[in-house]
């Protein structure tokens, strides 16, 4: 399997898509993404087996609509997507649930995986956790809230 990364990892379609030509067929392939270029899914997808795409909130409404585009082109094509939510100290309950909003109107078939921020994950999740995340269950049906491997465990 392969996975392309990078904030912009469709900054360059055209050679990432000639390059994933070249792969052995059935190569499990996922691209991460910010998802402001919805444009290279018609070009990708058919290399692609799951596409994710990693928002850190807040997110400016240009750019989440970029995003909801990305997800109805890749629910269109037929592949398989998600998105990361990146959590920061700085976001607040309602940055998620406007994102797990427009997440949802752009594709109800996304996976949703919300990481909290550095100061919730070293630490136990309280309360605000539990209760954000019911909120956002109520919104959209596939969610998770993990925490971030950082340090020792992911160096093994």
């Amino acid at each position: 399997s392969v996975c392309v990364t990078g904030r912009d990892s469709f900054g360059n379609a055209d050679f990432l898509a000639a390059a994933l030509k070249q792969m052995p067929s059935g190569t499990q392939i996922m691209a991460d993404t910010d998802g402001q270029r919805p444009e290279a899914l018609a070009l990708l997808h058919p290399y692609l087996s799951l596409i994710q795409v990693t928002i850190e909130p807040p997110v400016a409404s240009p750019s989440l609509e970029r995003v909801v585009e990305t997800l109805r082109a890749a629910a269109s094509l037929g592949l398989a997507h998600a998105v990361t939510i990146a959590g920061t100290d700085e976001s607040s309950d309602a940055d998620y649930l406007q994102i797990v909003d427009q997440v949802h109107a752009g594709s109800d078939a996304t996976s949703i995986v919300i990481h909290p921020g550095p100061t919730a994950e070293r630490g136990v999740l309280d309360k605000r956790w539990s209760t954000m995340m019911e909120h956002a269950s109520a919104r959209h049906r596939d969610l998770r809230l993990l925490a971030r491997l950082s340090g020792p465990a992911t160096m093994r």
